[in-house]
């Protein structure tokens, strides 16, 4: 005879909890021994081409609050526009830059610090370029699938009105969600989860 199921109640989904922590950047949570640094811990060396410059990131819910158990991984071109992957077949990219970057944020302020450079502009269809960006992928909790975001740079405003991404947005009220606010070689971003500021995301 088969049991009926009828008691059986749904489980709650499983959030992005302490475990992407631990398994993503183990020497930021205490755990030393698996790898001498927490990968993409550092994007640049002494060798790397271009502007240096500084990321100040926060994820900030609905209630303005910064997250402070958020993980945010970057993805970007190099200097010269090309990516550091096997997928551009370009093969130009810079190799004393890695183009990817992996930081939790802090666990008092809710800031994440990404030490990089200024990215150059990257094809798309038919001619076009794209303005400087960086491809932002954020986890934390109550967010069961990663949310993908850009940041795009306020003083490339020549580049950011010929990008044909930020051309799509239909509300252009909301392309300043996607700009860094620049302070000499420091950019600052925040990604609104929700609310009035709430930040322009894209399909992965």
């Amino acid at each position: 005879m088969v049991q009926s199921l009828d008691r059986l109640k749904e489980s709650p989904s499983q959030t992005a909890g302490p475990y992407v922590h631990i398994g993503l950047t183990p020497n930021f949570s205490g755990i030393t021994g698996v790898y001498p640094a927490d990968l993409g811990a550092e994007m640049v060396n002494a060798k790397t081409k271009g502007q240096r410059i500084s990321i100040r990131m926060r994820v900030i819910d609905g209630t303005g609050t910064p997250l402070k158990d958020a993980l945010v991984e970057i993805w970007q071109a190099d200097a010269a526009g090309f990516y550091n992957s096997p997928a551009d077949m370009r093969g130009k990219a810079d190799r004393n830059f890695t183009g990817w970057g992996r930081k939790a944020t802090d666990m008092e302020t809710g800031l994440c610090i990404f030490e990089t450079i200024k990215p150059g502009r990257v094809p798309f269809a038919k001619g076009k370029f794209m303005a400087p960006h960086i491809t932002v992928w954020i986890v934390a909790r109550g967010i069961n699938l990663g949310l993908t975001t850009r940041m795009y740079f306020a003083d490339e405003e020549k580049a950011n009105a010929e990008d044909p991404i930020l051309a799509r947005i239909e509300h252009k009220v909301r392309v300043p969600t996607l700009l860094a606010t620049p302070k000499g070689n420091f950019y600052t971003f925040d990604i609104h989860l929700q609310g009035d500021k709430e930040t322009v995301f894209f399909d992965s």
